[in-house]
C-alpha cells in the first residue's frame, strides 16, 4: 500500500496539474512496483513560500530577488 507525499509551493498549481501529479505518481507505482492503483495513496501538500526555505532564505524572498533581477 504505497503512500506518496508530494510537497509543492502554493504558487498557483491548477486542479488539472494536481490531477496529473496524482495520476503520474500512481502510474509509477503500477509500472515499477506492480502496485494496485486502488491501494496507492497520493497526498499533495501545498506549502506557503514563507514556510519553505532553501539555504538561508525563504522561497518568498528568493522569488522576489529573481523577479527584481529579471526586471533590471
Amino acid at each position: 500500500m504505497p503512500y506518496i507525499n508530494v510537497k509543492i509551493t502554493d504558487e498557483g498549481v491548477s486542479n488539472e496539474q494536481k490531477q496529473a501529479i496524482i495520476k503520474g505518481c500512481t502510474q509509477l507505482m503500477v509500472e515499477i512496483l506492480n502496485k494496485s492503483p486502488a491501494t496507492t495513496f497520493v497526498v499533495i501538500d501545498e506549502i506557503n513560500t514563507d514556510n519553505w526555505g532553501i539555504g538561508y532564505d525563504q522561497v518568498t524572498e528568493l522569488r522576489k530577488q529573481t523577479l527584481t533581477s529579471a526586471t533590471e
